[in-house]
């Protein structure tokens, strides 16, 4: 199928900065989705062709084609768009968790809060110790 230039390079530039896309398997929708304003027919064949190449790979299900950039499929995408090395797809961006670890207000009753009790421990023990008149 012929693709105009402008279309495969607007799906590229989507599959390589995702670095993975979903395709409803329906060939008479106008546009793919509101970020890719190109037929869906369109955007199929183009994937079609990259997983027969190895580019992509491809799982089906209930009607939705699920594909995911290779190594190899990387390597060509910056080849064609003329991207640098240091721009990696989003699905291979290491994201980095920062949470704020709780702090513990360190008071003077942290040594009666080491053993099971605390203080009442004792209580306990003396309680029990009485003896029975």
């Amino acid at each position: 199928m012929l693709v105009s230039k402008k279309n495969r390079i607007i799906v590229y530039s989507y599959l390589f900065k995702e670095g993975t896309i979903v395709v409803k398997k329906d060939v008479e929708a106008d546009k793919h989705s509101d970020q890719l304003l190109v037929r869906n027919l369109e955007v199929m064949k183009l994937l079609q062709s990259f997983s027969s190449r190895g580019f992509v790979t491809e799982t089906f299900n209930w009607q939705y084609y699920y594909y995911t950039l290779t190594d190899e499929g990387i390597k060509y995408l910056r080849e064609y768009l003329g991207l640098p090395e240091d721009i990696v797809p989003a699905t291979l961006k290491k994201t980095v968790n920062v949470t704020a670890k709780p702090s513990y207000r360190k008071t003077g009753d942290d040594d009666k809060r080491k053993s099971f009790g605390g203080e009442r421990r004792g209580d306990r023990d003396s309680y029990r110790k009485k003896e029975v008149v």
